[in-house]
């Protein structure tokens, strides 16, 4: 045992983890609190995926042989998070390194336990302190907690704070000055906040790559004007609801911050055309989606500006968006055939079988369309579906109420698609279980089909690509 070589500890913590407990070997530290921080003199053979483990008369302790790097290492080849957790459970120093190495952390906590948790997980990198919207309590966190997390949780990179209702610009100050490593920030649904706060971060922060502030209502185009001053990485900004933001701030962003894969403007009532233009003229190589469900303002310009420079688009959502029309759509078809992956295209009136099918038969990496409410819509919008080059691999289609399509279009769908995995039919009246099992349609095992239900009930299928 005194001979054994730090690579041969690293072998032996490695079997430890890799095979199940036997009986009469020491194993996987899940087995009782094994007394690992003392060892016995072992020999270690490995046979057959067994694992046997023989008493000597000498007795060493494991700390008294390895040092905290080693440990370390050792540590670093476990990769469940249980088996972690079950490391720090030998002695008080593996506690102790088990904690400083951990780098993702979920809680909710006050002040005074902040402090301790900061003083013992010194190397975490990821915070969620998010709440639920309907299990939230008030205050939660604080201003005072925000200030402890950014003196005691200095390496942060990942903070959520997703509706936490109680936080203010003070607190965003206080996260702006002291965690300058931060790259990604989650503060949705805190009403509270201003441009003062959020500026802060901005200045202070300068390699943020994420940002979402959803819903803070109180936010205008001064805090994308502080980002593209400041965060020049920025990859991932959600703004949905920010009534605020106008086509003058999504132009003042985009100076900055070109690297933007990532654009929420979900709701945000101000933005038109020109915004979203400048966004996809500045971000053309890197934009991917791109969210502008129920911006009214927004029409064919914005999509034919899309289709002219945004080649690597994969999820556009534009449902609510009333003023586009086939032209803009079959000319993104056409330019994004080899990118466009999920397409949300609801109540947007005036699409017809047209783009629709250009979108079907061009696209060749296709997985969700979402066409309700679009009531021009028929079944010969599927009849092209033979042309294609490739086999179409759809998984999601939303057609409900759209009146015009029936069982035979949905027939010529299915003959042409079996990678399906929901269907959505409510509201469609020649469209029913019945009808569909009396044309014999043969639908793909794992697929659901929605055949009932109100257009207001929310949907709860198993896939949400499109939201």
């Amino acid at each position: 045992m005194e001979n054994l070589t730090y690579p041969d500890f690293i072998h032996l913590f490695t079997i430890f983890f890799s095979f199940p407990p036997r009986r009469g070997c020491l194993g996987s530290f899940e087995r009782k609190r094994v007394s690992l921080g003392l060892i016995r003199g072992v020999r270690v053979w490995e046979k057959k995926k067994k694992v046997v483990i023989m008493e000597s008369r000498s007795s060493i302790c494991i700390n008294e042989r390895v040092g905290e790097d080693e440990l370390r290492a050792i540590l670093g080849k476990v990769e469940s998070d249980q088996d972690k957790e079950a490391f720090g459970l030998v002695c008080k120093k593996w506690l102790y390194l088990q904690s400083t190495e951990r780098k993702r952390l979920a809680a909710r906590a006050g002040p005074h336990m902040l402090r301790k948790m900061a003083a013992r997980f010194s190397k975490l990198l990821q915070l969620d302190l998010a709440q639920s919207a309907s299990r939230s309590f008030y205050p939660g966190v604080t201003d005072s907690d925000l200030s402890v997390i950014a003196h005691g949780f200095t390496c942060l990179t990942l903070l959520s704070l997703h509706n936490c209702k109680g936080i203010t610009d003070v607190g965003m100050i206080e996260i702006g000055r002291g965690l300058s490593s931060l790259q990604c920030l989650d503060v949705s649904y805190c009403r509270k906040l201003t441009d003062k706060g959020l500026s802060a971060v901005a200045v202070g922060c300068c390699d943020l790559r994420s940002l979402h502030i959803a819903g803070c209502r109180s936010v205008t185009d001064k805090v994308l004007q502080s980002l593209s001053q400041n965060c020049h990485n920025l990859e991932e900004l959600g703004l949905q609801g920010c009534n605020s933001i106008t086509d003058s701030g999504l132009t003042d962003l985009v100076n900055g911050c070109r690297r933007i894969k990532f654009l929420d403007i979900n709701k945000c009532s101000n933005v038109g055309d020109s915004g979203v233009s400048s966004v996809s003229e500045a971000c053309s190589s890197s934009l991917k989606t791109l969210k502008l469900l129920d911006c009214y303002r927004i029409g064919d310009k914005s999509i034919l500006s899309l289709a002219q420079f945004c080649k690597n688009l994969e999820t556009l959502i534009v449902g609510g968006c009333r003023d586009i029309s086939d032209e803009s759509i079959k000319s993104l078809a056409a330019a994004c055939k080899n990118s466009l992956k999920n397409l949300r295209m609801d109540w947007c009136l005036n699409i017809t079988d047209s783009s629709l099918s250009c979108v079907l038969t061009q696209c060749r990496n296709l997985e969700a369309v979402d066409i309700g409410c679009c009531e021009e819509v028929t079944d010969a919008a599927f009849q092209g579906l033979g042309t294609r080059e490739i086999e179409l691999n759809l998984k999601v289609l939303k057609v409900s109420n759209c009146p015009k399509i029936t069982v035979m279009g949905i027939g010529v769908l299915l003959d042409n698609c079996n990678s399906l995995e929901y269907l959505d039919v409510r509201s469609c009246p020649h469209i029913t279980k019945a009808g569909c099992d009396e044309a014999g349609l043969q639908f793909p095992q794992c697929c659901e089909v929605n055949f009932a239900g109100s257009l207001c009930e929310p949907d709860v299928s198993l896939l949400r690509p499109l939201n």
